[in-house]
Protein backbone atom coordinates (compact mmCIF):
# COMPACT_ATOMS: atom_id res chain seq x y z
CA UNK A 1 0.00 0.00 0.00
CA UNK A 2 1.35 3.19 -0.94
CA UNK A 3 1.80 5.84 2.27
CA UNK A 4 -0.60 8.41 2.36
CA UNK A 5 0.62 11.84 0.59
CA UNK A 6 2.88 14.32 2.99
CA UNK A 7 1.12 17.33 4.11
CA UNK A 8 2.87 20.29 2.75
CA UNK A 9 4.50 22.36 5.22
CA UNK A 10 4.35 26.19 5.22
CA UNK A 11 8.37 25.70 4.96
CA UNK A 12 7.66 24.25 1.60
CA UNK A 13 5.30 26.84 0.67
CA UNK A 14 8.12 29.72 1.72
CA UNK A 15 10.71 28.12 -0.35
CA UNK A 16 8.25 27.65 -3.65
CA UNK A 17 7.37 31.74 -2.80
CA UNK A 18 10.95 32.38 -2.53
CA UNK A 19 10.48 33.97 0.69
CA UNK A 20 11.51 33.62 4.75
CA UNK A 21 9.20 31.15 6.45
CA UNK A 22 8.68 33.51 9.38
CA UNK A 23 6.74 36.08 5.94
CA UNK A 24 4.76 33.05 5.05
CA UNK A 25 3.39 32.70 8.40
CA UNK A 26 2.26 36.07 8.77
CA UNK A 27 0.14 35.92 5.44
CA UNK A 28 -1.83 33.50 7.32
CA UNK A 29 -1.62 34.50 10.97
CA UNK A 30 -2.88 38.29 9.75
CA UNK A 31 -0.49 39.20 12.90
CA UNK A 32 1.27 41.65 10.75
CA UNK A 33 0.95 43.68 7.26
CA UNK A 34 2.50 42.50 4.19
CA UNK A 35 2.85 44.20 1.05
CA UNK A 36 0.13 42.55 -1.38
CA UNK A 37 2.87 41.61 -3.74
CA UNK A 38 3.98 39.14 -1.50
CA UNK A 39 0.97 38.22 0.04
CA UNK A 40 -0.57 37.46 -3.55
CA UNK A 41 2.79 35.36 -4.03
CA UNK A 42 2.63 33.45 -0.67
CA UNK A 43 -1.20 32.48 -1.47
CA UNK A 44 -0.42 31.68 -4.96
CA UNK A 45 2.13 28.83 -3.93
CA UNK A 46 -0.27 27.26 -1.37
CA UNK A 47 -2.36 26.79 -3.67
CA UNK A 48 -0.30 25.14 -6.01
CA UNK A 49 0.98 22.68 -3.18
CA UNK A 50 -2.75 22.53 -1.96
CA UNK A 51 -1.73 23.63 1.71
CA UNK A 52 -4.79 25.33 3.17
CA UNK A 53 -3.17 26.65 6.58
CA UNK A 54 -1.81 25.56 9.39
CA UNK A 55 -2.64 22.83 10.77
CA UNK A 56 -4.74 23.95 14.14
CA UNK A 57 -3.88 21.08 16.34
CA UNK A 58 -0.26 22.15 15.98
CA UNK A 59 -0.85 25.25 17.56
CA UNK A 60 -3.25 23.50 19.96
CA UNK A 61 -0.35 21.68 21.04
CA UNK A 62 2.10 24.73 21.22
CA UNK A 63 -0.03 27.14 22.85
CA UNK A 64 -1.71 24.79 25.21
CA UNK A 65 -5.20 26.26 23.64
CA UNK A 66 -8.07 24.72 22.04
CA UNK A 67 -9.61 28.06 20.42
CA UNK A 68 -12.59 27.62 21.60
CA UNK A 69 -15.17 29.65 23.76
CA UNK A 70 -18.33 27.86 25.79
CA UNK A 71 -21.02 29.99 25.62
CA UNK A 72 -23.62 27.95 28.11
CA UNK A 73 -27.62 28.71 27.51
CA UNK A 74 -29.91 27.43 30.45
CA UNK A 75 -32.69 25.75 28.21
CA UNK A 76 -33.41 23.74 25.43
CA UNK A 77 -31.70 25.40 21.92
CA UNK A 78 -35.09 25.27 19.90
CA UNK A 79 -36.62 27.39 22.19
CA UNK A 80 -33.47 29.64 23.19
CA UNK A 81 -32.79 30.19 19.63
CA UNK A 82 -36.35 31.48 19.20
CA UNK A 83 -35.54 34.56 21.29
CA UNK A 84 -34.72 37.70 19.20
CA UNK A 85 -32.30 38.94 22.48
CA UNK A 86 -30.50 35.69 22.68
CA UNK A 87 -30.05 35.81 18.68
CA UNK A 88 -28.24 39.72 19.33
CA UNK A 89 -26.26 38.44 22.35
CA UNK A 90 -24.58 35.59 20.69
CA UNK A 91 -23.86 38.35 17.51
CA UNK A 92 -22.27 40.47 20.10
CA UNK A 93 -20.30 37.52 21.59
CA UNK A 94 -18.71 36.70 18.23
CA UNK A 95 -17.99 40.29 17.45
CA UNK A 96 -15.89 40.50 20.84
CA UNK A 97 -14.41 37.22 20.06
CA UNK A 98 -13.78 38.86 16.77
CA UNK A 99 -9.60 39.31 17.15
CA UNK A 100 -8.83 36.01 18.89
CA UNK A 101 -10.56 34.37 15.97
CA UNK A 102 -12.16 31.96 18.59
CA UNK A 103 -14.68 29.34 17.49
CA UNK A 104 -18.14 29.16 19.54
CA UNK A 105 -19.22 26.18 20.97
CA UNK A 106 -22.84 26.13 22.49
CA UNK A 107 -23.62 24.07 25.44
CA UNK A 108 -26.91 23.74 27.18
CA UNK A 109 -26.86 24.17 31.11
CA UNK A 110 -29.31 21.16 32.28
CA UNK A 111 -29.52 19.14 35.41
CA UNK A 112 -27.72 15.69 33.79
CA UNK A 113 -24.97 17.40 31.42
CA UNK A 114 -23.89 20.87 32.37
CA UNK A 115 -21.80 19.90 34.99
CA UNK A 116 -19.61 16.76 32.39
CA UNK A 117 -19.42 19.37 29.32
CA UNK A 118 -17.84 21.85 31.64
CA UNK A 119 -15.81 19.75 33.14
CA UNK A 120 -14.52 17.78 29.97
CA UNK A 121 -14.63 20.23 26.94
CA UNK A 122 -11.69 21.99 25.34
CA UNK A 123 -12.51 25.17 25.87
CA UNK A 124 -10.12 28.10 26.75
CA UNK A 125 -13.20 30.33 28.49
CA UNK A 126 -16.66 30.10 29.34
CA UNK A 127 -19.59 32.51 29.07
CA UNK A 128 -22.25 32.09 31.04
CA UNK A 129 -25.79 33.95 29.97
CA UNK A 130 -28.23 34.49 32.47
CA UNK A 131 -28.46 33.12 36.36
CA UNK A 132 -30.29 30.75 37.95
CA UNK A 133 -29.07 28.01 41.05
CA UNK A 134 -27.66 25.67 38.37
CA UNK A 135 -25.11 28.24 37.18
CA UNK A 136 -23.46 28.86 40.71
CA UNK A 137 -22.68 25.27 40.23
CA UNK A 138 -21.45 26.16 36.68
CA UNK A 139 -18.65 28.89 37.90
CA UNK A 140 -17.21 26.19 40.48
CA UNK A 141 -16.47 23.79 37.74
CA UNK A 142 -15.12 26.50 35.36
CA UNK A 143 -13.44 28.30 38.13
CA UNK A 144 -11.98 24.95 39.91
CA UNK A 145 -10.56 24.79 36.02
CA UNK A 146 -8.83 28.14 36.20
CA UNK A 147 -10.69 29.19 32.99
CA UNK A 148 -11.60 32.74 32.73
CA UNK A 149 -15.52 32.78 32.76
CA UNK A 150 -17.57 35.89 32.00
CA UNK A 151 -21.56 35.80 33.46
CA UNK A 152 -24.29 37.89 31.62
CA UNK A 153 -26.92 39.56 33.77
CA UNK A 154 -25.97 37.67 37.09
CA UNK A 155 -23.62 38.04 40.06
CA UNK A 156 -21.02 35.25 40.04
CA UNK A 157 -19.36 36.35 43.15
CA UNK A 158 -15.48 38.53 44.13
CA UNK A 159 -13.32 38.39 40.84
CA UNK A 160 -15.66 36.84 38.25
CA UNK A 161 -16.66 39.82 35.51
CA UNK A 162 -20.40 40.76 35.36
CA UNK A 163 -22.11 42.11 32.61
CA UNK A 164 -25.21 43.63 34.40
CA UNK A 165 -28.72 45.63 33.25
CA UNK A 166 -30.42 48.19 34.99
CA UNK A 167 -33.63 45.52 34.84
CA UNK A 168 -35.10 47.19 38.17
CA UNK A 169 -34.81 50.79 37.11
CA UNK A 170 -35.92 49.89 33.47
CA UNK A 171 -39.07 48.24 34.45
CA UNK A 172 -40.01 50.82 37.14
CA UNK A 173 -39.51 53.11 33.72
CA UNK A 174 -41.99 51.03 32.37
CA UNK A 175 -44.42 50.94 35.15
CA UNK A 176 -44.25 54.61 36.08
CA UNK A 177 -45.58 54.96 32.80
CA UNK A 178 -48.55 53.23 33.03
CA UNK A 179 -49.31 54.49 36.51
CA UNK A 180 -49.01 57.73 34.57
CA UNK A 181 -51.91 56.91 32.54
CA UNK A 182 -53.80 55.91 35.25
CA UNK A 183 -53.78 52.49 35.77
CA UNK A 184 -54.27 51.04 39.12
CA UNK A 185 -55.25 47.42 38.54
CA UNK A 186 -52.83 45.99 36.64
CA UNK A 187 -51.15 42.39 36.23
CA UNK A 188 -47.47 41.21 35.72
CA UNK A 189 -46.58 38.83 33.25
CA UNK A 190 -42.96 37.42 34.57
CA UNK A 191 -40.12 35.35 32.57
CA UNK A 192 -39.31 32.02 34.54
CA UNK A 193 -38.40 32.17 37.92
CA UNK A 194 -36.63 29.45 38.32
CA UNK A 195 -35.29 26.46 36.48
CA UNK A 196 -38.13 24.17 36.88
CA UNK A 197 -39.60 26.83 34.19
CA UNK A 198 -43.11 26.25 35.97
CA UNK A 199 -46.17 28.16 35.08
CA UNK A 200 -48.50 30.16 37.57
CA UNK A 201 -49.25 32.77 40.20
CA UNK A 202 -46.34 33.74 42.09
CA UNK A 203 -46.82 33.35 45.38
CA UNK A 204 -44.57 34.59 48.09
CA UNK A 205 -43.58 31.42 48.67
CA UNK A 206 -42.42 30.48 44.86
CA UNK A 207 -40.80 34.03 45.27
CA UNK A 208 -39.06 33.21 48.30
CA UNK A 209 -37.36 30.14 46.42
CA UNK A 210 -36.91 32.22 43.01
CA UNK A 211 -33.32 32.02 41.88
CA UNK A 212 -33.56 34.14 38.48
CA UNK A 213 -32.28 37.27 39.03
CA UNK A 214 -33.71 39.03 35.86
CA UNK A 215 -37.19 38.31 36.89
CA UNK A 216 -36.98 39.19 40.45
CA UNK A 217 -35.26 42.17 39.60
CA UNK A 218 -38.10 43.38 36.83
CA UNK A 219 -40.36 42.41 39.01
CA UNK A 220 -39.29 44.57 41.85
CA UNK A 221 -39.06 47.07 39.73
CA UNK A 222 -43.00 47.19 39.12
CA UNK A 223 -44.12 46.58 42.37
CA UNK A 224 -42.42 49.54 43.37
CA UNK A 225 -44.91 51.70 41.30
CA UNK A 226 -47.66 49.16 42.02
CA UNK A 227 -47.50 47.09 45.56
CA UNK A 228 -49.94 44.85 45.31
CA UNK A 229 -50.02 43.71 41.54
CA UNK A 230 -50.60 40.24 41.33
CA UNK A 231 -48.13 38.22 38.93
CA UNK A 232 -48.24 35.22 37.05
CA UNK A 233 -45.00 33.37 35.85
CA UNK A 234 -44.29 31.87 31.94
CA UNK A 235 -42.68 29.02 31.22
CA UNK A 236 -39.75 31.06 28.86
CA UNK A 237 -40.10 34.06 26.86
CA UNK A 238 -42.27 32.72 23.77
CA UNK A 239 -45.96 34.07 21.78
CA UNK A 240 -47.22 31.23 22.88
CA UNK A 241 -46.22 31.44 26.57
CA UNK A 242 -47.88 35.03 26.36
CA UNK A 243 -50.93 33.95 24.87
CA UNK A 244 -51.66 31.59 27.80
CA UNK A 245 -50.75 33.39 30.10
CA UNK A 246 -53.29 36.30 28.40
CA UNK A 247 -56.14 34.14 28.02
CA UNK A 248 -56.33 33.50 31.53
CA UNK A 249 -55.60 37.22 32.92
CA UNK A 250 -58.25 38.26 30.17
CA UNK A 251 -60.76 35.81 31.15
CA UNK A 252 -63.41 37.44 33.36
CA UNK A 253 -64.87 40.81 32.56
CA UNK A 254 -64.59 41.72 36.69
CA UNK A 255 -61.67 40.26 37.17
CA UNK A 256 -59.43 41.89 34.34
CA UNK A 257 -56.84 44.49 34.91
CA UNK A 258 -56.36 47.31 32.52
CA UNK A 259 -52.97 46.87 31.79
CA UNK A 260 -50.80 43.90 31.34
CA UNK A 261 -47.25 44.62 32.15
CA UNK A 262 -44.92 41.53 30.29
CA UNK A 263 -41.39 40.98 31.34
CA UNK A 264 -40.34 39.93 27.08
CA UNK A 265 -41.66 41.77 24.15
CA UNK A 266 -42.52 38.18 22.87
CA UNK A 267 -44.59 37.49 26.00
CA UNK A 268 -46.46 40.93 25.50
CA UNK A 269 -47.47 39.79 22.14
CA UNK A 270 -48.77 36.89 23.43
CA UNK A 271 -50.96 38.61 25.58
CA UNK A 272 -51.81 41.17 22.84
CA UNK A 273 -53.02 37.91 20.60
CA UNK A 274 -55.13 36.62 23.55
CA UNK A 275 -56.85 40.32 24.05
CA UNK A 276 -57.94 40.19 20.21
CA UNK A 277 -59.10 36.63 20.59
CA UNK A 278 -61.83 37.89 23.41
CA UNK A 279 -62.82 40.99 21.24
CA UNK A 280 -60.50 43.59 23.43
CA UNK A 281 -58.86 46.36 21.88
CA UNK A 282 -55.24 47.27 22.26
CA UNK A 283 -54.66 50.09 23.61
CA UNK A 284 -58.54 50.93 24.04
CA UNK A 285 -59.70 48.28 26.17
CA UNK A 286 -56.82 46.72 27.16
CA UNK A 287 -53.07 48.39 27.45
CA UNK A 288 -50.24 46.06 27.33
CA UNK A 289 -46.12 46.40 27.87
CA UNK A 290 -43.17 44.61 27.44
CA UNK A 291 -39.66 44.42 28.09
CA UNK A 292 -36.60 44.23 25.61
CA UNK A 293 -37.37 46.71 22.52
CA UNK A 294 -36.82 43.63 20.14
CA UNK A 295 -38.45 42.94 16.37
CA UNK A 296 -41.92 40.87 16.76
CA UNK A 297 -43.76 39.20 14.24
CA UNK A 298 -47.62 39.44 14.21
CA UNK A 299 -48.17 42.76 16.23
CA UNK A 300 -49.61 43.83 12.89
CA UNK A 301 -50.09 47.83 13.25
CA UNK A 302 -48.79 48.33 17.25
CA UNK A 303 -45.76 49.65 18.18
CA UNK A 304 -45.13 48.09 21.98
CA UNK A 305 -44.41 50.02 24.34
CA UNK A 306 -41.63 48.57 26.06
CA UNK A 307 -37.82 48.72 27.75
CA UNK A 308 -34.88 48.83 24.78
CA UNK A 309 -32.19 46.79 26.06
CA UNK A 310 -28.96 46.76 24.74
CA UNK A 311 -29.02 42.57 23.98
CA UNK A 312 -25.98 42.89 21.04
CA UNK A 313 -23.87 45.54 23.54
CA UNK A 314 -24.54 43.04 26.53
CA UNK A 315 -22.68 39.77 24.33
CA UNK A 316 -20.04 41.99 22.90
CA UNK A 317 -19.17 43.18 26.20
CA UNK A 318 -18.71 39.55 27.57
CA UNK A 319 -16.82 38.63 24.64
CA UNK A 320 -13.92 42.20 24.56
CA UNK A 321 -13.85 40.86 28.65
CA UNK A 322 -13.03 37.07 27.49
CA UNK A 323 -10.61 38.54 25.06
CA UNK A 324 -8.81 40.85 27.55
CA UNK A 325 -8.51 37.83 30.12
CA UNK A 326 -7.36 35.35 27.21
CA UNK A 327 -4.30 38.21 26.11
CA UNK A 328 -3.25 38.18 29.91
CA UNK A 329 -5.03 41.43 30.64
CA UNK A 330 -7.24 42.60 33.24
CA UNK A 331 -10.77 42.60 32.73
CA UNK A 332 -13.79 44.36 34.43
CA UNK A 333 -17.59 44.08 34.90
CA UNK A 334 -19.74 46.58 32.91
CA UNK A 335 -22.79 47.69 33.57
CA UNK A 336 -25.78 48.75 31.23
CA UNK A 337 -28.71 50.73 30.33
CA UNK A 338 -32.09 50.42 28.91
CA UNK A 339 -34.00 53.17 27.01
CA UNK A 340 -37.37 53.32 27.81
CA UNK A 341 -40.09 53.53 24.76
CA UNK A 342 -43.42 54.25 23.95
CA UNK A 343 -45.77 52.84 21.90
CA UNK A 344 -49.22 52.54 21.08
CA UNK A 345 -49.87 49.93 23.09
CA UNK A 346 -50.64 51.93 26.22
CA UNK A 347 -53.47 54.35 26.65
CA UNK A 348 -55.71 55.96 29.81
CA UNK A 349 -57.87 52.75 31.04
CA UNK A 350 -61.10 52.95 30.17
CA UNK A 351 -64.23 53.29 32.38
CA UNK A 352 -65.62 49.86 33.69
Amino acid sequence: MDPAPRRATIADVARAAGVAPSTASVVFSGKAQVAQATREKVLAAAASLGYAGPDPRAASLRTGRSGIVAVVLEGPLRTVFLDPVTIAMMDGITDGLAELGAAVLLLREDATAAAANLTNAPVDAVVLIGWSGRTMASVEIVRGRGIPVVVIEGDAGEGIPQITLDNRDAARDVARHVHGLGHRDVAVLTLPLDSSHGRGPVTPERLASATVEVTIDRLDGVREVFPDAPAVSAAHSSIDEGLIAGRALLAGPESRPTAVLAQSDLLAAGVIRAAEERGLRVPQDISVTGFDGVTVDGLGPHILTTSVQPATQKGRAAGEQVTRMLRGEGAASQHLTCRFRVGTTTAMPAAR
